[in-house]
Formats: structure tokens, C-alpha cells, sequence
């Protein structure tokens, strides 16, 4: 049986949600393993609709095991506050499994995001002040606290004294703010170890020797490549490694042992926060999308900002992710628009890109080159095969499939599990 990875094609929002519970259901572990509480899926069950920020999108599948793998950072307050409200929903959450190595967030560090961005002023990058960005710079910097700490309280109080030795410093000389007590920071977090002991394990044991017994491991990325602290539009970009790769290095599991990797586009785009994005609308059309289409984050409740199809991002996410499958969402959105166009390429200062441009600088400057498609005005929701759709509809997404590189493998036409056409098996 195959690993699976679902990857964001585009900057976050995608419906990666929608793609990783439907296939959910046939896999036996679904493996978050990049990113923290920064990021949202929402899933619509029947008349159920879930907000998922830091469990895995399995959590809603009975009999399947999610997983938080190593490469995530974990706001403890925020996993207890998402298990307990699903919980109170009777949803079973007793299957979750936590990875020992997975770096936990401090609460200093949610302080330091915040304050950090406002001293920022105009060069803000647009976090969420969760602490995510701190965190990963402490992990890198081998000064982070991480879940297996919580179990061995002197190790955890001088990891938290050390962590704090230099923050405190930022925190009271630069940005005028109180010192953060090392007891108290140690007593917050130790009280979560007895709640949290029973979930911990060796996923990257769990997750190969599943492989090995033929089950199906499915791996879902938080945010997405264009987001990709490597690969994204850096500096507004994330602190994780949200393309195909992080999943081997987020769970434990090597490259070898993935067999197809799943992007995931809205039939139009959105970005939140800041950063360039070449075929944005200010205008009325952009704010006919967002309402159209919900485009408000999961998380934070921000307008996203709204703007056509980009082939050239599309093609730039099938090359560093190494697509094999491309699930395309909300196409029921664009319905009653009379002409809808795509970006096919970039015009940088009279230069044409057909691909992305390799340098920040020019990429702030580029602008779209559009090709126009005939619009539709019936409704699409109830379309379960491909050929129900009506024609214009059809030449979309066959244009979009030829532009983007990849096989357009599922079509999302409602925000229902049930209101997708699947037009290749993703698990064959």
C-alpha cells in the first residue's frame, strides 16, 4: 500500500483539508508533519463543519491514527483546547499519537512573535504571532524544548533557563518588556506531561514499521510551496518546510518509501499576509471571490487576498514538490463569471518568464500575462463525474491540467467531503 504525501500548491488555504479527509478514509495513519497552530483546515462532514489548526485532518476518521510527527512545533494549551472540543463533538481522539522529538512552543516565544513583528513596522512579514517562527529559529540554534523534555523536570528547567538566558535579555533591553520567570515557565509547561504521557511515542518507528506491514501512511502538509521556508517567496514565507521533502524529514520516513505526492490549487488563488502575488484583485472582482468563496483564515479569522489562476506558480509547485496528482478545489466558486482568465506567464520589465523567476527582486516586479476562458453559469455542485460538468467548465480544467504539468486527478465543485469528482483513484 502506498505513502501518500498532500502537499499546498499554491500559498496555504488550498483545501488540503478537504483532499487529506477524503482520502482519510482509506488510509490507515494520517501524519501532520511540518508547522504548528499557524495554519487551518476546515472540514465539512454532512452538516458537521470541523476547524482543525494543529490535529491532523484524520483525527475525523474513525479507525484511522493521526499523527503529530517531529517536524512539528506544538502549542500544548491549543492541542488540549482542539482534543477537548472535539471530544465534546464525540469525536474519538484517543488514537492520536505525538512524537517525543517534536519541538514544543514556549510560551516567551508567542511573546517574542509578537513583539518582534511590531517592531518590524513596515517590514512586517505577516505571522500569526503563535510563536511558530521562534520556535523553529530555537531549534535550530539547538536552544528549543522538546516533548520528551516534559518527563524529566531539572533537564526541562535548564533548557528553559537556557533558552531564556538570551531572551530575556531581547526581551526587557530591546522591547521593553518584563522578564520571563524560568520557575513559573517550567511549572506552566510540566503541568501538561501527565495529560499528554499516554500520546507520546517513536512515530518514526510507528510510521516504517506500519509501511512495512503494507498499511497506507498519508502525509499532510501544513501551508504550502510557495510558502516553503526554502522554495517559498522568502522572506514572507513560513518557518517550515511545507514542500513534499519536509515530509521525510518531518516524520522520520525516508524518500524511497513515498509513492505519490498530491498538490493541492483552488481554481483561483489567495495569500494571506504579506509578500508579492502577481495576479491579485483590489478591485470588486477580488472581493467577489472572497465572499464567494469564504476566503477568511481558519486561524485568524483575516480576509485572504484574492486573485486568479497562476499557471506559473502551479508548474514551480508540480517541479520542487515533484507532483504526481493535482486536486483541484473550489471550482464551483468561479461559477457565473462570464470570462475567466489564468495567468500563463510573467512580464518582468518587458521581459516575458514562463517560468518563476529565480530572484526575489524580480518576482516583486512581475506582472501577469492572462489567457481568458469562457465562464459558466450552471450550477456544478451536484456533479459527481467529470462529463456532468457543463463544457466550459470541462475546458478549464483541462487547460488548467495541460498548463500546470500535472494530471488534474479530483475536482472539487462544494465544500462537502461528498462534493468532489474524482477522475483518477489517488490510492492506485
Amino acid at each position: 500500500m502506498p505513502a501518500v504525501v498532500v502537499v499546498g500548491a499554491q500559498w496555504g488555504d488550498e483545501g488540503k483539508g478537504k483532499a487529506t479527509d477524503q482520502l482519510g478514509s482509506r488510509v490507515d495513519y494520517v501524519v501532520k508533519f511540518n508547522g504548528g497552530n499557524n495554519a487551518g483546515h476546515t472540514v465539512v462532514v454532512g452538516e458537521e463543519k470541523y476547524a482543525l489548526h494543529l490535529l491532523p485532518s484524520g483525527i475525523l476518521t474513525p479507525g484511522c491514527t493521526p499523527v503529530i510527527g517531529n517536524g512539528v512545533v506544538v502549542d500544548l494549551e491549543v492541542l488540549f483546547q482542539e482534543i477537548d472540543g472535539l471530544n465534546a463533538r464525540g469525536v474519538d481522539t484517543s488514537k492520536l499519537l505525538v512524537s517525543a522529538s517534536a519541538h514544543i512552543i514556549p510560551p516567551y516565544n508567542r511573546t517574542l512573535d509578537k513583539v518582534t513583528e511590531r517592531f518590524l513596522g513596515k517590514r512586517q512579514i505577516g505571522t500569526t504571532g503563535r510563536g511558530i517562527g521562534p520556535t523553529y529559529a530555537d531549534k535550530m540554534a539547538r536552544v528549543g524544548i522538546r516533548v520528551q523534555d516534559l518527563f524529566d523536570a531539572s533537564i526541562l528547567r535548564q533548557k528553559v533557563e537556557g533558552a531564556l538566558a538570551q531572551k530575556n535579555q531581547l526581551l526587557v533591553k530591546v522591547f521593553n518588556r518584563r522578564a520571563v520567570d524560568i520557575d513559573e515557565t517550567t511549572e506552566g509547561l510540566l503541568a501538561f506531561a501527565e495529560r499528554l504521557r499516554p500520546m507520546v511515542a517513536d512515530t518514526t518507528l510507528v510510521l516504517n514499521d506500519a509501511l512495512d506491514a503494507g498499511k497506507t501512511v498519508l502525509f499532510e502538509a501544513g501551508q504550502a510551496a510557495m510558502l516553503d521556508v526554502d522554495h517559498g517567496t522568502y522572506p514572507f514565507v513560513t518557518s517550515s518546510s511545507a514542500t513534499a521533502g519536509g515530509a521525510c524529514t518531518g516524520s522520520g520516513v525516508g524518500p524511497t518509501r513515498i509513492d505519490r505526492v498530491v498538490g493541492v490549487a483552488k481554481a483561483y488563488t489567495t495569500r494571506v499576509g504579506e509578500g508579492p502575488y502577481p495576479t491579485e484583485l483590489l478591485d470588486d472582482m477580488g472581493e467577489r471571490l472572497r465572499q464567494a468563496g469564504g476566503e477568511f483564515g481558519t486561524t485568524t479569522g483575516r480576509p485572504r487576498r484574492t486573485g486568479w489562476y497562476d499557471a506559473v506558480v502551479a508548474r514551480y509547485a508540480n517541479r520542487v514538490n515533484g507532483l504526481t496528482d493535482l486536486v483541484l478545489t473550489k471550482l464551483d466558486v468561479l461559477t457565473g463569471l462570464e470570462t475567466i482568465p489564468v495567468c500563463v506567464a510573467y512580464d518582468v520589465d518587458g521581459v516575458r518568464h514562463d517560468e518563476m523567476p529565480a530572484d526575489q527582486s524580480s518576482y516583486h516586479h512581475a506582472r501577469p500575462v492572462y489567457e481568458h476562458f469562457d465562464g459558466w453559469s450552471e450550477d456544478i455542485t451536484a456533479a459527481r463525474t467529470f462529463e456532468e460538468l457543463p463544457a466550459a467548465a470541462q475546458r478549464y480544467v483541462l487547460a488548467l491540467e495541460e498548463m500546470s504539468g500535472t494530471r488534474i486527478s479530483a475536482v472539487g465543485v462544494g465544500p462537502d467531503r461528498e462534493e468532489t469528482i474524482v477522475r483518477h483513484d489517488l490510492l492506485d
